[in-house]
């Protein structure tokens, strides 16, 4: 089909590299609510604290307080890499008969399930998983971070008493979801006006419409006051519990109470003379690891070499993956619901960390009495029993994100993507542009990609030079795509890049409201 967009047009972003830290964030004010943390003296961990939770206000759809993911840390005093596993948990009380097979064909969503009747997998209360991403980051504070928590979180809860900005990208989203939003009365008194139809402010530009997070930001406010813990040990956790329960889902205040997230030893990758580390466990991770062992034995010696044997070494990963793994990658048709940012500071200390409630709008569900948008995670099990990541009660779910952690030929990198399955993919690319390119983060971010997805065919960037094109057919089924803000065709990545004693950052070039935010100003 013909595109109608612009073959001319070009987008850019700009990368400076200074001496202080830099925060990469899928969007801006989250990135500059970091920065402002570093300004303040605080360590990466301590921005990262307060960039999740500013993203979690300013891109709800994606990420929040409700949702789950992983974080990798880098110590640069002690030389040491750790991950932080916060991914969901499914509630102890699910009951897998709940979720008869229609014979019906594949779900509609993210994952080529077989169809369970009325979907309630994949919408409604009972697709909701326990979080962990509040847990996760209280963690990580508690032992790294030197700036208190409360004022962490202010600039969060300052957000949500202002109200979402409704411009022309969060109506789009908005827009993309309004049919599943208008199913749950708390989520369409939220996000649509007149519980039907979706927010949008003038054409203008002078009519500025914002959402109602007040409810939300008392929930923060409760967190800021009485520690990250308050999610799930306190009146809070209670309330939350309740609400979904009250809509017929299963998580109950138990189920909070016994959530932990797991700091665990990373997961090694060498490749050539480089070193990469990620998370191991029901990841992408391995996924990534499999991948950079492929490419490890191939020659990369000019670009449509690369994009060949990226090619190869990504379909045969991701049929491992699909086989021992259970995860049946995403239909590429359908948004993910996950955000990603990366952190440096002028010591060195990163983080990289993706955040997730996995669908656009997760399980289109709000908590009426915390404000939070909820997570749909029992939609990352396969319904069909017997299989490696059947559904059940009390499993940790399988995600596909890769946050990373790297050093090649002297530069130091912190990156992960948003984009469900197309995100392993887009990091062995760019962790191959630093280790067997030399790229900077620039570079990195600017280059054109392609997507391996455990599909038949190779999605290229239609902005690749015809002989990497060529190179790619000889061997591949290819479709090409162009780089777009909506629909993402591949991953929308975030990262910051550490050489000498200089720092950068850049995220997704097509992402609107993704930045790098400096600590000096």
């Amino acid at each position: 089909m013909a595109s109608s967009l612009s073959r001319t047009m070009q987008t850019r972003k700009t990368v400076i590299k200074i001496k202080g830290g830099v925060v990469a964030s899928q969007h801006r004010l989250a990135a500059e609510a970091g920065a402002a943390v570093l300004r303040a003296g605080g360590d990466a961990v301590d921005a990262a604290v307060a960039t999740s939770f500013v993203i979690g206000v300013l891109e709800p759809w994606m990420s929040g307080p409700a949702g789950g993911g992983a974080m990798m840390l880098w110590r640069a005093g002690e030389g040491e890499a750790i991950a932080l596993n916060y991914g969901m948990r499914s509630p102890k009380g699910l009951r897998v008969a709940d979720f008869p097979l229609s014979g019906e064909g594949v779900a509609g969503d993210l994952f080529p399930w077989e169809k369970v009747v009325g979907d309630v997998n994949v919408q409604g209360a009972k697709a909701i998983a326990v979080p962990g991403v509040v847990d996760g980051l209280g963690q990580a504070h508690a032992r790294f971070g030197r700036m208190p928590w409360a004022e962490l979180l202010a600039p969060a809860v300052a957000h949500a008493r202002e109200g979402l900005l409704v411009d022309w990208y969060a109506a789009l989203i908005i827009a993309s979801a309004t049919r599943a939003l208008a199913q749950d009365k708390d989520a369409a008194a939220l996000f649509l006006e007149d519980g039907q139809w979706p927010t949008i402010s003038g054409w203008t530009a002078l009519a500025e419409k914002r959402l109602d997070q007040s409810r939300m930001a008392d929930s923060l406010d409760t967190i800021a006051r009485d520690g990250a813990r308050a999610l799930y040990d306190g009146d809070l956790g209670a309330s939350m519990a309740q609400d979904v329960q009250d809509k017929g889902g299963y998580l109950t205040h138990d189920d909070l109470r016994a959530y932990r997230a797991e700091m665990q030893a990373p997961l090694r990758v060498s490749y050539r003379d480089a070193v990469f580390n990620v998370m191991g466990g029901l990841t992408a991770g391995p996924t990534f690891a499999h991948a950079m062992s492929e490419l490890a034995g191939r020659d990369l010696g000019d670009k449509p070499a690369a994009f060949a044997a990226y090619a190869d070494a990504l379909r045969d990963a991701y049929a491992a993956r699909l086989g021992k793994m259970g995860d049946d990658g995403e239909s590429p048709e359908a948004p993910g619901c996950t955000t990603h940012f990366s952190v440096v500071d002028s010591a060195g200390n990163m983080v990289s960390q993706t955040q997730t409630l996995l669908s656009i709008f997760g399980s289109r569900v709000v908590s009426p009495s915390t404000g939070l948008l909820m997570n749909n995670g029992i939609m990352w099990f396969d319904p069909v029993q017997g299989r490696p990541n059947s559904l059940g009660p009390d499993k940790r779910c399988l995600m596909n994100v890769c946050p990373i952690l790297g050093e090649a030929g002297g530069k130091r990198i912190a990156f992960g993507a948003s984009g469900g399955r197309k995100i392993v993919s887009a990091m062995t690319q760019m962790a191959s542009f630093v280790a067997d390119f030399g790229m900077d983060v620039e570079a990195a971010f600017h280059h054109p990609r392609i997507d391996v997805s455990g599909g038949t065919k190779v999605v290229a960037d239609e902005d690749h030079t015809p002989e990497v094109l060529v190179a790619l057919r000889k061997t591949h089924e290819v479709v090409t795509a162009p780089r777009t803000v909506f629909p993402y065709a591949f991953a929308c990545p975030a990262g910051v890049m550490r050489e000498g004693d200089l720092n950068s950052g850049c995220t997704e070039i097509m992402s609107p409201w993704g930045d790098a935010a400096l600590e000096e100003e």
